[in-house]
């Protein structure tokens, strides 16, 4: 409990987003922060850098959330400008067409094989007892949709041989397997938005970090955290608090081997036109034989003007 320790002496581990937004409320409440960071800027992947003049981040980093208290915080401190109606579609190669995601059930009537589809929902029953993501989406849509939406998508995004491997699946679907409603309405649950500056977030890295001793090109060279010390620079210093929001695996060596995670690659894409992609339209999914997972077209969430468009593209 933060407000039951005095002036505690707290390491924040990683100057990312989750580095930035904790060192911001322990140091708001009086606490003595330092952050540490190895790269030379604050925001990871959240920050944002720039090609052909284009503002960009590593992936679309639009602002999630359900709870109107967290969205509220950020605006204060960073400024925010909230989307609805945008939209978000899915390439379906065997349909030779886009369809929207979330699955939507009056697309089905769209498609070449509806007759097929709609008989394999009528027998949909719900998808409590799913012990893994495969399981949850076959007993959500039936077998042709998550053919078309999730087989191929999910094993190429997680790099796996089979969507029997995750079992941890909360995160997913945004809200209901598929939908009803109004079609173009993108999230049915979370508050979603990006800055309204051209630099993105990059002015609340600064913003959080005004009361903490910020560390950037330092590594930490090894862990004790059962002692709540690290090495930095050949030399030992213990702390009240350790914050980690770095991979476990570094602060505990590896204990258990590698975990399994993903990174991306990320190519950058400037086209002589003004828009690539329908005014709503932010990114788009592939969710078949293709390398690349997602398209984003940037001056989207910039707002950036342009004759020009940059799109970034992400690979597993």
């Amino acid at each position: 409990n933060f407000e039951e320790i005095i002036l505690a002496k707290v390491l924040v581990i990683g100057g990312g987003f989750a580095g930035c937004g904790a060192a911001h409320v322990l140091g708001e409440k009086g606490h003595d922060v330092t952050l540490i960071e190895r790269a030379g800027l604050l925001g990871g992947s959240c920050r944002t850098f720039y090609w052909g003049g284009h503002p960009y981040t590593l992936g679309p980093r639009h602002f999630l959330t359900k709870k109107e208290h967290v969205w509220e915080f950020l605006n204060k401190h960073c400024p925010m400008k909230r989307y609805e109606g945008h939209e978000f579609f899915t390439y379906v190669e065997r349909d030779e067409a886009f369809y929207h995601f979330q699955i939507h059930r009056d697309e089905v009537d769209l498609m070449p094989d509806a007759d097929k589809v709609r008989a394999e929902l009528a027998q949909c029953k719900g998808a409590e007892g799913a012990r893994n993501l495969e399981e949850y989406w076959l007993m959500s849509v039936g077998p042709t949709l998550y053919d078309k939406y999730v087989k191929s998508y999910s094993k190429k995004m997680w790099q796996i041989e089979s969507n029997t491997e995750i079992t941890d699946f909360g995160f997913t679907p945004k809200g209901v397997a598929i939908k009803t409603g109004p079609i173009k309405a993108a999230w049915s649950e979370a508050i979603s938005g990006f800055p309204k500056a051209r630099n993105g977030y990059d002015n609340y890295f600064e913003v959080s970090t005004r009361k903490a001793k910020v560390l950037l090109n330092t590594a930490i060279e090894q862990y004790d955290i059962p002692n709540r010390r690290v090495k930095i620079k050949g030399e030992w210093s213990a702390w009240d608090i350790i914050v980690n929001t770095v991979s476990v695996e570094d602060i505990f060596h590896s204990c258990f081997g590698p975990l399994r995670w993903m990174g991306r690659d990320f190519l950058k894409i400037v086209l002589p036109v003004k828009e690539a992609l329908p005014k709503h339209v932010y990114f788009l999914y592939y969710a078949n034989s293709e390398p690349f997972t997602r398209i984003v077209e940037y001056k989207k969430f910039y707002d950036y003007d342009s004759p020009t468009t940059l799109l970034g593209i992400e690979m597993p």
